[in-house]
């Protein structure tokens, strides 16, 4: 297909809007703070045997890691917070906020080094198992506050260790090697602890730790102009996040603590990071912060800020509350996307205005998760009651592929975003039923299957399948934190002393 020059230079123009990683670097100013980077954001029915009616919400931070990212590792902000906000009553303002907040202790270890004995430039200098972490350099703690109400400011109650009555939380070391930790799933599970939440009669578990990037992709062909055939086959291209890790914040709470009733079970929520307004640093000793706090990663719904919110507004989007979105309304109801796939793949640009989006992106879909009185607000919306497919059943094209605990229903780690959000972009869902795409009421696309060519292996190693190129690393777990056990930074045989 032949492009004219000035086709051409509208698809380089509209490139920005089609940063198809969930969240990774998809802002200007989110680029230079990793730490703060929510990359991906879960919340689903939990399907671990013997947990129905608790919904798991995971939160990644700290994208893109490698494993032999030493000598420091990804350790998280000690001066930010990081939240979970949870809408029960559909107005788009946070009813229950979850925040977590880091603690990062040096421990300056030493070795006899002449005549005296001199700290060590490393993160270990043993082997390191949860009961004895005496070769470790650095602990990470947190805790984790839960607050009421759509106003954060003041202080809220912490969720407490029912081992302990502690409300003092230890996050495992990142995955350094099988030499310093020799089974790291072993290790990293005993750091998953169950906990006693403030106004909920059962109790609920957190976890804060690395763990294996679930999202997949082919990053480097999309990013090179779609580099891609988006109507090829969904194992065609490779998953570039395969060996990449990320920091995970998770919680389980029952359902019933979240909802607002059982009459009312549809949830929204999303997570995001703020960082002091003002910090003060010095050769001498770690930044001073004050407790004024600037919001600058915000992520519900998979691909909002790379798919639909055009590079000007990245930084601001961010930045900005649910209640809010009004002032993004027009990147909805008329994207760029696919007009930006017309001009490079010759595919149908359905009309707008995009009501069908507004559903998708703001509302809810009518009769699956949309509460009964909404604000439009970008959230990802979860009905709690709609119970969990079993990992064995589970389609990774999640509602539209005829599983209604999957995205757009929530979203869990097997759940294909990517060529869901293509489907749904491309018109899959024009109807009257969910929302009108301009005057047209099908799909104007004929059902194409659009991908982008990379998918998982499967919701768990035993219900996977390997075709074409993907890779059979790319599984989850069945039981929380669901992600699985990070890449290691070093897969050496340990080599005995001499």
């Amino acid at each position: 297909m032949k492009l004219k020059l000035t086709c051409l230079a509208v698809a380089l123009g509209l490139m920005p809007a089609m940063a198809m990683a969930s969240s990774h670097r998809e802002a200007p100013f989110i680029a230079t703070q990793p730490q703060l980077d929510a990359s991906d954001f879960y919340m689903f029915m939990s399907y671990e045997a013997n947990r129905a009616g608790y919904v798991t919400l995971l939160a990644n931070y700290d994208p893109l890691q490698d494993a032999y990212s030493g000598p420091n590792f990804h350790s998280l902000d000690e001066d930010a917070a990081y939240d979970f906000h949870i809408d029960n009553s559909g107005n788009g303002r946070a009813d229950l906020t979850f925040r977590f907040r880091f603690n990062n202790k040096d421990r300056n270890l030493t070795v006899p080094a002449g005549n005296q004995n001199q700290p060590v430039p490393l993160l270990n200098i043993g082997g390191i198992t949860s009961a004895d972490q005496s070769k470790l350099n650095r602990t990470e703690t947190y805790s984790v506050e839960v607050m009421k109400g759509d106003y954060t400011h003041w202080r809220g109650q912490g969720l407490v260790n029912v081992a302990n009555g502690s409300q003092v939380f230890t996050k495992p070391v990142d995955n350094i090697g099988n030499k310093s930790i020799a089974n790291y799933e072993g290790y990293a599970s005993n750091y998953v602890y169950n906990v006693k939440i403030p106004g909920c009669a059962a109790q609920g578990r957190v976890f804060a730790g690395q763990r294996k990037d679930g999202f997949v992709a082919d990053l480097g062909a999309i990013f090179d102009l779609v580099n891609l055939n988006p109507l090829g086959a969904r194992d065609s291209t490779p998953n570039a996040l395969t060996k990449k890790n990320v920091t995970t914040l998770a919680l389980e709470i029952p359902a019933s603590c979240l909802v607002a009733s059982a009459k009312q079970p549809i949830i929204g929520g999303w997570t995001t990071s703020s960082t002091p307004r003002y910090r003060v640093l010095n050769n001498e000793d770690k930044p001073y912060s004050f407790a004024d706090y600037v919001q600058v990663s915000r992520l519900g719904s998979p691909l909002v800020n790379e798919v639909v919110i055009g590079l000007k507004d990245k930084d601001h989007f961010n930045g900005s509350q649910p209640w809010q979105d009004r002032q993004f309304l027009s990147y909805v109801t008329s994207p760029t996307l696919p007009v930006l796939l017309n001009v490079l793949f010759g595919t149908a640009v359905p009309h707008t205005p995009r009501n069908d989006l507004v559903s998708v992106f703001l509302t809810g879909v009518p009769g699956l998760n949309q509460p009964a009185h909404v604000t439009p607000a970008e959230e990802l919306r979860l009905n709690t009651s709609i119970v969990a497919t079993a990992p064995s059943a589970q389609n990774d094209l999640g509602v539209i592929g005829g599983d209604k605990a999957g995205f757009p229903n929530g979203r869990r780690p097997v759940d294909d975003v990517i060529d869901i959000a293509l489907r749904a972009e491309e018109g899959a869902l024009c109807s009257t039923a969910i929302g009108a795409c301009g005057d047209q009421t099908i799909d104007p696309n004929s059902g194409a299957p659009f991908t982008d060519g990379a998918r998982a292996a499967g919701p768990t190693a035993a219900t996977s399948s390997v075709t074409g190129m993907v890779s059979a690393a790319d599984t989850y777990l069945d039981h929380f934190p669901y992600l699985n056990t990070p890449v290691p930074g070093s897969v050496n045989t340990p080599i005995a002393a001499q």
